[in-house]
């Protein structure tokens, strides 16, 4: 990419993620502002273009750039039972209140690869749940949900997942839950029985559910203050009374409008009980 005058390049920003709103819908306008810059120039670097404004011409135009646009601008830093702390108190202070209910629908939103939502599946099975529960695994990407509802991940990272799952305070044996095959890991289909695989965008879809517990950790960082609390309405708008709503740890409720009406399961992770 060459350089260019930074006034010209955030207006030539702001036109781009205008033109993707109204051509394809995806909307990117309350996107932090630092983390948008420095992912469209990630594009265009890949794309060799010299501007913002070639690549919007690009896209508009063409759907496979808008594809390859979409893969980098979204964030896909995942792992399964990523921060084995939070999986733990989970499964120690969370899964107890969830089996009162005789049915669960629980909200994976931002589910990216799926890597969170096979973990999730793993512990309520783990704990009896699983045969009572929906999971809605939902993303604003097509490829990537592709990908999760596959449930094949890279061999490779399975030894760093099995100590995940171990230190998470996993019942079984991990590699129980997939096949081995040439460099991939398979996991195993039953797992994806209750789970809902389904495109949504959390900076313009609505609520489409009452759930249990809604899982939405490290998305929200992205987004700017407004959107972040237009989120947080559509999720306690999609919590049952007493519903537990959790985030990532550099995510939190503090100095947000709905600070009063939760309170936090744990002093260490990010998990939230909606108090009426």
């Amino acid at each position: 990419m060459s350089a260019t005058d930074p006034e010209v390049e955030d207006i030539e920003i702001s036109l781009l993620v205008e033109g993707v709103y109204r051509r394809y819908g995806y909307d990117f306008r309350q996107y932090a502002p630092g983390s948008l810059r420095r992912r469209i120039r990630k594009v265009l670097d890949g794309e060799n273009l010299p501007t913002v404004s070639a690549l919007q011409d690009k896209l508009l135009r063409d759907p496979a750039v808008m594809e390859r646009f979409l893969l980098g601008l979204t964030v896909h830093v995942t792992s399964m039972f990523r921060d084995p702390p939070f999986f733990k108190t989970l499964r120690e202070t969370v899964v107890p209140l969830l089996k009162t209910y005789p049915f669960l629908r629980i909200w994976n939103a931002g589910c990216s690869t799926g890597e969170e939502v096979y973990s999730i599946a793993i512990l309520l099975q783990e704990e009896g749940l699983y045969d009572r529960v929906r999971i809605y695994a939902t993303d604003m990407n097509e490829a990537v949900l592709k990908r999760a509802k596959e449930g094949i991940f890279p061999l490779q990272r399975m030894q760093e997942y099995t100590a995940n799952y171990v230190q998470a305070d996993g019942k079984a044996s991990f590699s129980e839950y997939y096949t081995a095959g040439h460099e991939h890991a398979i996991f195993r289909p039953a797992l994806r029985e209750n789970i809902v695989f389904s495109l949504h965008n959390l900076a313009v879809d609505g609520s489409f559910n009452e759930f249990h517990l809604i899982l939405c950790r490290n998305v929200m960082i992205y987004f700017n203050r407004q959107l972040q609390e237009r989120v947080l309405d559509l999720f306690h708008a999609s919590l049952a009374r007493r519903g537990i709503l959790g985030l990532g740890s550099k995510e939190s409720l503090k100095l947000t409008p709905h600070e009063g009406e939760y309170e936090q399961l744990s002093s260490h992770e990010k998990l939230y009980r909606r108090l009426a």
